[in-house]
């Protein structure tokens, strides 16, 4: 039988069968008072409002207590049947099995990190969840709130501003790489860079530049007011990668970005820009909306995993340290 769309809207507070039901076990209005940690009139009341809603009496006194009438002993039975797996479910911890989970997350991914973060990613969801499914969508700082906040999004890897207090986050990286955590990536069969990186060594390189606006400006015109020699100018970190290996041009990267480029790529090195930017961190988002979305907040545990494997000392660094 279908329910009626209306049932919902109809003035009935639901505690009121809970307080029915414990009325019907004890027999008497004072002991369920006692039960329910409440006053014995409240319980009166609670009765009435019931059987005003009902149209029936639903208890009447018996001895020193109450008991049943016909009509109570109907309600009394669906009540049980219903309420016990109600109060089962909402106190029964949630459950997620990762293989066995076919959720569907949206993953929103700044720019230039999607080689850094997919092959990992997506190696470890064939691992332990096959069946998930991963939808990614770029992002940037002037719209990741938004997407955040409005679902388009589940849970996004990003640099943002100003956000609103529903929107939680957590830094990622590390401030290794130096104060505005900003390395030079480059091929050191190409190029040779001292290191401590210096400032003249620096300018002195020919640079592939990122700039959204399409022109030769990057964060370090914006940010120092110094002109570097730009060979070329890209308009996503995508291309570095491809640029810089097997060529003599430097690029100014992330180091979260730049770390997980030389993982993969052995020949690439990083070395921190002698200066500081002031740059935002990239940061793990979600909203508190889907802070205990179990899916969710697994696929962020393997973001999460993926950045620290990135983010782990080089062993080549040390053996040069130590050279």
């Amino acid at each position: 039988m279908p329910i009626k769309k209306d049932v919902y809207g109809r003035d009935l507070d639901l505690n009121l069968l809970r307080v029915f039901t414990v009325v019907a076990e004890e027999g008497s209005l004072t002991r369920a008072a006692s039960r329910l940690y409440v006053t014995q009139p409240a319980v009166s009341a609670s009765m009435r409002r019931l059987a005003a809603f009902v149209g029936a009496e639903l208890v009447v006194r018996h001895g020193q207590g109450v008991a049943l009438t016909a009509r109570g002993s109907e309600l009394l039975a669906a009540t049980r049947a219903h309420l016990q797996p109600l109060v089962a479910a909402a106190a029964a911890p949630a459950r997620f099995e990762p293989a066995r989970s076919t959720a569907t997350i949206r993953f929103g991914l700044a720019d230039g990190l999607a080689a850094a973060i997919l092959p990992a990613l997506l190696a470890r969801l064939r691992a332990e969840a096959p069946r998930m499914q991963l939808i990614v969508v770029e992002v940037q700082f002037r719209n990741v709130g938004d997407l955040l906040l409005s679902s388009k999004v589940d849970f996004a890897v990003a640099v943002a501003d100003d956000l609103p207090g529903s929107i939680l986050r957590q830094p990622l990286g590390s401030r290794r790489e130096g104060p505005s955590g900003f390395v030079c990536l480059h091929d050191a069969r190409f190029v040779s860079l001292p290191d401590p990186l210096t400032e003249r060594a620096y300018f002195a390189q020919e640079h592939v530049i990122v700039s959204y606006a399409g022109d030769t400006r990057g964060i370090v015109e914006d940010e120092l007011g110094k002109t570097r020699t730009a060979r070329v100018s890209v308009p996503s970190f995508a291309y570095l990668a491809d640029i810089v290996d097997g060529s003599s041009l430097v690029a100014t990267t992330p180091a979260l970005f730049a770390r997980c480029v030389v993982e993969a790529r052995r020949h690439l090195r990083a070395i921190a820009v002698p200066f500081s930017l002031q740059s935002a961190p990239i940061e793990l988002l979600w909203t508190r909306m889907t802070d205990d979305h179990a899916a969710a907040r697994f696929v962020r545990g393997l973001v999460c995993d993926v950045l620290t494997s990135c983010d782990a000392p080089d062993p080549r660094a040390r053996r040069s340290r130590r050279a």
